[in-house]
């Protein structure tokens, strides 16, 4: 309770913060350079925390703005950005249609604004850029409102992951430059394939909730709308290096050519990342490229985009039993007994530090997979009014995870036993891959109207197909009797195809009331044929049609205060192992979310305050229970209600030109309606059944708050105190004290220090000590289960995050 009173203290000074030293009143109109037209819903920044957007008739008004500020930022998409220098009267600003600001145009249409009614992030490319040493993206996203990050390997290098709103990456919906990423089949987001890519990336927009129509897996989170590198008009080249704790290096170049002939620019990026990991055995050697080439005509505009990331990670999947991470060594003695450890792996466990143990000790169990993706990006000026985008795409991808297993049955990969004399074999040593072997590809489109008065609104979609194969090999064996080279056990195709077509609109009826409106229609069919790893037989073809409505109204109380509230449905289809996992009685069904949103926004002053009340009820929501299926694995299975509500407070202000602070904290409950769970029992091969009532939804914590402090030290030379707090979590869906994460609270200190040579742009040096007070916390887990003897056992499993840490790194520009 000390950590959440603390940040509601923070929020007070934030709202109540009689900080209104602005001396001066700004006025001006923002119009097209050529016709004179107005611009509404032009951007003006006056500075980080504040800002403003033009009415109707392009007029825009700041109040109480401090005489520090003496310049500002308009942009306007399809336009380029203007600095204007404020003097006395009114300001009249003109601004130039430019196709080289294209690259907005094309993600405009899945992005949200403040008149979409809906809760929202932006973050800049600076942003990212002071924190962008190795780690990452989820880790580099880690202070947004209502964001979880975790790492399997304790460092922020390798398999990381983001939860928003308690909800985890197969419901956050996640584009690049519009064009959908998520894995079609697992419907989840795999950030190892795209290493070091927050080093091409030039906005990111965190939608929470259902979110705008957009393309690809459906939100039921958020939705994470990334966009890569803008247009420079200069040519460039950057040397970023960087070195920390766990032995992490990262290597990047970056080099582009400016505007050539007023038409072409090429950009590219070279990038290698290294981390021994916090936990044992945990290493990660990534390697990644970005290669992109820009046409800017009069009136279209095309780019061609390549990049790739190749991974060779060590397993580090099993977390750490409970028993050992306590330290209690009876406990840890029991687990080997009742789990049969051979006498290396119990070894292992009694020998290994208490936070870094990894199970997996052969030398070569890893993930080694490569993804390469072929982007084509085009925007069209039709007319003054109208605009049309249209893309394509290919992501091509192959690899494998390799595992030594001990004296596996010949029969689990379709081998007859071994005679050798009067001995028969029934198992053997072996080393096995499991390959993913897979081709996604499709196109989106956008056609965008703007009147330039009271209406804008867009009509877009896309198509894609995702055709993979899984399969298995034995690459040695022990005893290999007559087991062929690369025995192939089982294999599977995936075949999916995701088609979706949507309308919005926004409409200005008054001066003050805004609405938006948004339809989507959505038709997937997933076809599933051959064997799983287990050789169950799959034949699985589903076909899903679901219709997505949205809707929104805002209306502006003063000229820097709004409301807002807008409702939406989402539906989202089962993913693969949903269908591949599930029995005849336990067939998943489609899930369907309805979300409403309502909030405040405020900037006064020195200033700002925003507060959004979500609700998300969700319908059929796929969970686990303790049901298995026939050959073990655990089955999600759809619970008739449950619902996530909170409120999220956002605050910003700006004490002085030194001292700037920005805080968030999201209070919620995240609830089934009424869970039973199921706990298998193997002294009669049935269940025991317990009924739970109402009972938290796992990994949901109902407190999650971030905050950052920054102060200008110097000219150049900035330090920053950056806090998170997450609240416990359950690791199940049982509100069972015994199964959960503690709640934890980390700070992290940064520095940056620029200097400016005559020999170069600029030499950027960064310091970041992560988990500075060296907490002692685990950010992920998972548990199960059964009755054996007559008695309860239950296993609980952490991933420990590292304790103090440090990252550093030197950039240099040209």
């Amino acid at each position: 309770m000390r950590n959440v009173t603390t940040y509601l203290f923070m929020l007070m000074i934030c709202i109540y913060a009689p900080f209104v030293f602005g001396q001066k009143t700004i006025t001006g109109r923002v119009t097209d350079a050529e016709d004179g037209k107005a611009l509404p819903g032009a951007t003006i920044k006056a500075s980080e925390i504040r800002g403003t957007n033009t009415d109707k008739d392009g007029n825009f008004t700041l109040k109480n703005i401090s005489d520090n500020i003496t310049s500002l930022d308009i942009s306007y998409i399809g336009y380029q950005t203007a600095k204007a220098e404020i003097s006395s009267g009114t300001l009249e600003v003109k601004l130039f249609k430019s196709t080289f600001q294209a690259d907005e145009v094309i993600i405009n249409a899945t992005r949200v604004n403040d008149k979409t009614g809906m809760a929202y992030t932006n973050v800049s490319a600076a942003a990212i850029d002071k924190q962008n040493l190795g780690q990452d993206l989820p880790v580099l996203l880690n202070f947004t409102p209502s964001l979880v990050s975790t790492s399997d390997a304790g460092g922020g290098v390798g398999y990381t992951g983001i939860r928003i709103r308690g909800s985890d990456a197969t419901r956050i919906n996640v584009t690049v430059n519009g064009i959908p990423y998520n894995d079609a089949e697992s419907q989840g987001v795999f950030w190892v394939n795209m290493p070091d890519f927050a080093s091409s990336v030039s906005s990111i927009q965190v939608q929470r909730g259902v979110g705008t129509s957009t393309n690809g897996a459906g939100a039921f989170g958020a939705t994470v709308n990334i966009n890569t590198n803008a247009f420079r008009q200069e040519a460039y080249a950057e040397l970023n290096n960087s070195y920390g704790s766990f032995n992490t290096f990262k290597n990047t170049l970056k080099v582009g050519s400016g505007l050539i002939k007023d038409k072409f620019t090429f950009d590219a990026r070279l990038s290698r990342v290294s981390s021994d990991g916090f936990v044992d055995r945990a290493s990660s050697e990534l390697h990644s490229y970005y290669l992109s080439g820009g046409y800017f005509g009069k009136k279209s505009f095309v780019r061609v985009n390549v990049f790739s990331g190749k991974e060779r990670t060590y397993q580090s999947w099993n977390g750490v039993p409970e028993a050992k991470l306590r330290g209690d060594r009876e406990g840890v003695l029991s687990y080997i007994d009742r789990n049969y450890l051979s006498e290396k792996d119990a070894k292992n466990l009694l020998d290994s530090d208490d936070r870094t143990y990894n199970s997996y000790t052969y030398k070569n169990e890893v993930d080694n997979y490569r993804q390469d993706h072929y982007q084509i990006v085009s925007s069209h000026n039709l007319s003054d009014k109208w605009t049309f985008n249209l893309n394509g795409f290919l992501v091509r991808g192959l690899g494998y995870y390799e595992q030594y297993r001990v004296d596996d049955d010949y029969s689990k990969y379709n081998l007859p036993n071994v005679v050798i004399g009067k001995d028969t074999l029934t198992g053997t040593d072996l080393i096995r891959r499991r390959w993913l072997d897979n081709y996604f590809y499709g196109s989106t489109f956008s056609l965008d109207f703007n009147s330039f008065k009271k209406l804008t609104a867009s009509i877009g979609g896309g198509w894609n197909k995702y055709d993979g194969d899984h399969y298995g090999q034995i690459i040695w064996a022990r005893n290999a009797g007559n087991i062929e080279n690369e025995h192939q056990y089982y294999q599977s195709k995936g075949i999916k195809k995701d088609f979706n077509i949507y309308g919005k609109l926004y409409y200005q009826f008054t001066d003050k009331l805004n609405a938006f409106a948004d339809l989507q229609y959505r038709n997937v069919s997933h076809n599933i044929k051959g064997t799983d790893n287990d050789l169950v037989q799959l034949n699985y073809d589903q076909t899903y049609s679901f219709i997505n409505p949205k809707a929104g109204l805002t209306y502006q109380l003063a000229d820097q205060s709004s409301v807002y509230a807008s409702y939406s449905i989402g539906n989202r289809e089962p993913n693969r192992d949903d269908f591949t996992s599930s029995t005849a009685g336990l067939f998943p069904k489609s899930e369907r979310m309805q979300n409403v949103e309502a909030g405040f926004r405020t900037q006064q002053g020195k200033w700002a305050f925003s507060g959004n009340y979500y609700l998300m009820s969700y319908k059929n929501q796929l969970v686990l229970t303790g049901q298995i299926n026939d050959v073990g694995n655990s089955v999600r299975v759809n619970v008739p209600k449950s619902y996530r509500t909170g409120v999220e407070l956002e605050g910003a202000v700006a004490f002085n030109k030194f001292l700037k602070w920005n805080v968030n904290v999201t209070f919620s409950q995240n609830k089934i309606a009424n869970f039973t769970e199921y706990v298998v029992n193997y002294d009669d091969g049935g269940y025991n059944t317990i009924n739970h009532g109402k009972s938290d939804i796992s990994f949901s914590p109902n407190v999650i708050a971030g905050s950052q402090f920054t102060y200008n030290l110097i000219k150049n030379l900035e330090v920053a105190l950056l806090t998170k707090y997450v609240g416990k979590q359950y690791l199940d869906n049982t509100s069972t004290e015994s199964r959960k994460l503690d709640a934890y609270l980390t700070n992290d200190v940064r520095l940056s220090w620029t200097i400016k040579p005559t020999w170069m742009k600029e030499i950027v040096f960064n310091l970041l000590v992560n988990n500075i007070l060296d907490e002692k916390y685990e950010s992920n887990g998972y548990t199960y289960g059964y009755f054996a003897g007559g008695a309860l056992t239950q296993e609980n499993f952490y991933f420990p995050q590292a304790g103090r840490n440090f990252l550093i790194g030197v950039n240099f520009r040209f």
